[in-house]
């Protein structure tokens, strides 16, 4: 089982014309973020630096804000309807694969 979240909805035409969606979904992490303590004062000193850099450079802290796909379903609009998961950007799902099938079930 994995955790994943809706990250883009897009609209599309296949090959044939129909209309479709494109929906990307991406891993949710499960592991919480904490903060390291430094040892030594000098890594303080460092931690410290490191932060204030990234607070006056946005772009420092951008590679926690890409992220790769983890999923990327390609599904007509009849195709959609049937699998019957109504996909919300930043929705959170589990997903399972099992039995030559793959589950979603809405997180709470």
């Amino acid at each position: 089982m994995m955790r994943v979240r809706v990250q883009r909805i897009e609209s599309f035409r296949d090959l044939d014309g129909n209309l479709g969606k494109r929906i990307e979904l991406v891993q949710e992490e499960t592991t919480p973020r904490f903060a390291i303590r430094p040892v030594s004062e000098e890594a303080k000193m460092v931690q410290d630096m490191v932060r204030v850099l990234q607070q006056q450079i946005p772009l420092l802290n951008i590679q926690s804000q890409i992220f790769m796909p983890k999923i990327i379903l390609f599904l007509t609009e009849r195709e959609y309807e049937e699998l019957g998961v109504d996909f919300d950007v930043n929705q959170i799902y589990d997903v399972e694969l099992s039995d030559h099938a793959i589950k979603f079930r809405k997180a709470y």
